[in-house]
C-alpha cells in the first residue's frame, strides 16, 4: 500500500476514533479552513459551523458509534479523492437513538506533508429501527 494511501486511512481512522471520544478539536485539525460539507437538504457549510454543531454534541453527552468501510482511494499529487460506505449512530439523553447510512465521497489535499480532508459529500440517510430495537 502506497504512504498516501495509509495517510489517508489513518486519517479516517483518527477522524472516527476523536468523534466516538467527543474529541472535536481532534477533528478539526484533520480538516482544511476552507474545508466545504455537502449533506442532502441543506446548504453547503464550512469549518466554523462543523465546530459550531461538534460543540453542541459535545455539550448534549453525544454518544457515538460508527463505521467507515473505505471503498476506493486514489491519489493525483497533492490531491485524492475517498469513496466509503459510512454508518453513524448517535444518542442523547432523552432522545431516540439515530442511525444514519450511506456513501461518501470526499477529496483531500495535502498541506505541510498532511492529510486534510478538503470537500465531503455525504449521503447518510436515515436507517429504520427494528421494532423492539433501542
Amino acid at each position: 500500500m502506497h504512504d498516501d494511501e495509509q495517510a489517508i486511512r489513518q486519517l479516517v481512522d483518527t477522524w472516527m476514533a476523536a468523534t466516538k471520544a467527543g474529541d472535536a478539536k481532534a477533528v478539526l485539525e484533520l480538516m482544511a479552513d476552507d474545508v466545504v460539507f455537502l449533506v442532502p437538504g441543506a446548504p453547503p457549510f464550512g469549518k466554523a459551523r462543523f465546530a459550531e454543531a461538534a460543540t453542541a454534541r459535545a455539550g448534549a453527552e453525544t454518544t457515538f458509534e460508527g463505521t467507515s468501510e473505505i471503498q476506493e482511494i486514489q491519489v493525483f499529487g497533492d490531491w485524492a479523492f475517498m469513496r466509503t460506505q459510512l454508518t453513524v449512530a448517535t444518542a442523547q439523553p432523552g432522545k431516540p437513538a439515530a442511525t444514519r447510512a450511506g456513501t461518501t465521497l470526499s477529496i483531500l489535499v495535502k498541506r505541510d506533508g498532511k492529510w486534510l480532508l478538503a470537500r465531503d459529500a455525504n449521503l447518510l440517510a436515515p436507517v429504520a429501527q427494528a421494532a423492539g430495537s433501542s
